[in-house]
């Protein structure tokens, strides 16, 4: 045992002259975590080493010594402070203390020898902690435009190094401008543990901008940051508005709603409505509502803040409306040639769009009635608009006249074998044709426009006189013409053909001694001639 001493002794006095030092290594360590101190870095071969030690710095140059191991001996603990629990050795030489806190930031020392060398490998030691979270107290309810107010404190707890804490609104960060942006920091250390909390407090001048900005803060350099918090801005109002529903166009009979808007935060809760003359003040609503609206509402309206009624919004307010009058109206009935007035009247809000249809068809124009005919009988719609509003009227007119014969004549089949009579007579109701002949009936027009055409077929054997009658609730007519019997046109078409032959004739003939008389003439003219020369 003594020999032990007496060896170890003097190892350790090889050491304190022989020793070789190089330059700090720092390392950082994790607070709580076990914590690894390298020895040489594998500089030296573990079969080349006699004895490793480890001592720290205690301060002021005192040494206090860890562990030692010689070689193929185990680990001997030869510290006797706190660290006597925490220290221990790996395979590689390597320090180990559990726990690391910010009391092991000090300079270790590993020294090692082998055969006639010593050589040490001091290893300053840093410890880290981040913060465990960043959050934001004390924050303000709400900020007010133009005046600088605490937003917030953001603390960053039990950390090391202290931590640095920037502010950002919305993502952009924020530093300090003596005017609008105020940020303070202050670092408490705990006396216990020697970890250190950042507060960064921020004061910010609002501006009306801000209104639904997000601000947040973050640690530097770490992936740390608080959740991001909105504020109330609160300010005076400035501008105010009256909106009116609906937007487009207030027609008679519709609800007016009148809304008044004014940008102060937080809004005002009460306002004096103008109605043409009629002061009306809501409380707890903006809006205000007259329901059934009429002509008469057309006209200025105003709204006001109660609490200062210089500060007020006026809209001039138009309620389209359309009255029209047509007269006559419903079902008219007229008799053909008289005229008929119509009389037409619009009252409306501005400038109307008028048209006309019969029977659904448009009409170019308005209908002029100063002659009437059984064309203008019909359904005629009048059709009046003002912007969205329309309103129609119609009538009904129904052109009367007594049954008359127009015309009546004939004709004669292609083949010869029979004649076509054709009457055509006006009036309305429609009339009924009738025959002084029997005949065959071949058609009878469609009755439009008080117009109806009849046609019949005969085969006269003589010659006669035939009557078309017509009639209708309002008078009659009769037309009579004559019909030759077919036997005696068919007889005169023959003297006509024989005759036309023998002028035929004629003609040849006279035609034939104009060439001759001709020819004559020329030839004594030739003979005469010659003689001459």
């Amino acid at each position: 045992m003594h020999l032990l001493s007496a060896g170890y002794a003097s190892a350790l006095l090889l050491i304190a002259l022989l020793s070789q030092v190089t330059s700090l290594e720092p390392i950082i360590g994790q607070y709580g975590e076990m914590l690894k101190i390298p020895c040489n870095s594998g500089a030296i071969k573990a079969e080349d080493i006699a004895i490793t030690k480890w001592k720290y710095d205690k301060g002021d140059g005192v040494p206090g010594y860890l562990l030692v191991k010689q070689k193929n001996q185990n680990v001997s603990i030869s510290a006797t402070d706190e660290y006597k629990v925490r220290v221990s050795m790996d395979k590689n030489s390597s320090l180990l203390i559990s726990a690391a806190k910010l009391s092991d930031q000090r300079t270790f020392t590993c020294m090692v020898v082998t055969g006639g060398d010593v050589f040490e490998y001091p290893v300053n030691v840093l410890i880290h902690k981040l913060p465990a979270k960043l959050e934001i107290s004390g924050e303000a309810e709400e900020l007010e435009i133009g005046r600088l107010t605490k937003l917030g404190n953001c603390v960053a707890k039990d950390a090391n190094p202290p931590a640095n804490i920037t502010w950002f609104k919305n993502n952009k960060p924020l530093e300090a401008d003596g005017k609008g942006i105020s940020i303070k920091v202050s670092v408490v250390v705990e006396s216990s543990t020697g970890l250190s909390t950042t507060t960064s407090t921020l004061e910010y001048s609002a501006m009306k901008e801000d209104t639904g900005a997000r601000f947040k803060c973050r640690a530097d350099g770490l992936p740390l940051e608080s959740s991001s918090m909105n504020f109330t801005i609160t300010y005076s109002t400035e501008n105010i508005m009256l909106e009116v529903s609906p937007q487009k166009e207030l027609k008679e009979g519709d609800n007016l709603t009148l809304k008044c808007v004014a940008d102060g935060n937080p809004a005002p809760t009460s306002f004096n409505f103008h109605l043409k003359g009629e002061l009306v003040t809501v409380e707890n609503t903006d809006t205000y509502t007259i329901a059934n609206v009429s002509r008469d509402a057309t006209g200025e309206y105003k709204c006001s803040l109660t609490d200062d009624t210089s500060m007020e919004a006026t809209r001039n307010i138009t309620v389209t409306y359309l009255d029209i009058n047509l007269s006559p109206s419903g079902n008219i009935v007229k008799r053909a040639g008289e005229a008929l007035n119509l009389s037409l009247q619009i009252d409306s809000s501005g400038k109307a769009e008028v048209s006309w249809t019969k029977n659904n068809a448009k009409l170019g124009k308005q209908p002029n009635f100063t002659k009437l005919g059984y064309s203008d009988s019909g359904r005629y719609e009048w059709t009046v608009t003002v912007g969205h509003i329309t309103r129609t009227a119609s009538f009904d007119l129904t052109v009367e006249g007594p049954a008359v014969v127009k015309s009546l004549f004939k004709n004669r089949s292609n083949d010869g074998q029979h004649k076509v009579l054709t009457c055509e007579a006006e009036g309305s109701p429609k009339p009924a044709v009738s025959w002084s002949i029997n005949g065959t009936v071949l058609g009878e027009s469609p009755f439009v426009n008080g117009k109806i055409t009849h046609k019949i077929k005969v085969v006269p054997s003589a010659n006669l006189t035939v009557h078309c009658t017509v009639t209708n609730s309002l008078g009659n007519d009769s037309r009579a013409i004559n019909v030759s019997s077919l036997i005696e046109e068919v007889r005169m078409d023959k003297q006509d053909q024989s005759e036309d032959s023998d002028q035929t004739r004629l003609v040849v003939g006279v035609i034939v001694g104009l060439l001759i008389a001709t020819l004559v003439i020329g030839l004594a003219y030739w003979v005469y001639s010659k003689k001459s020369k």
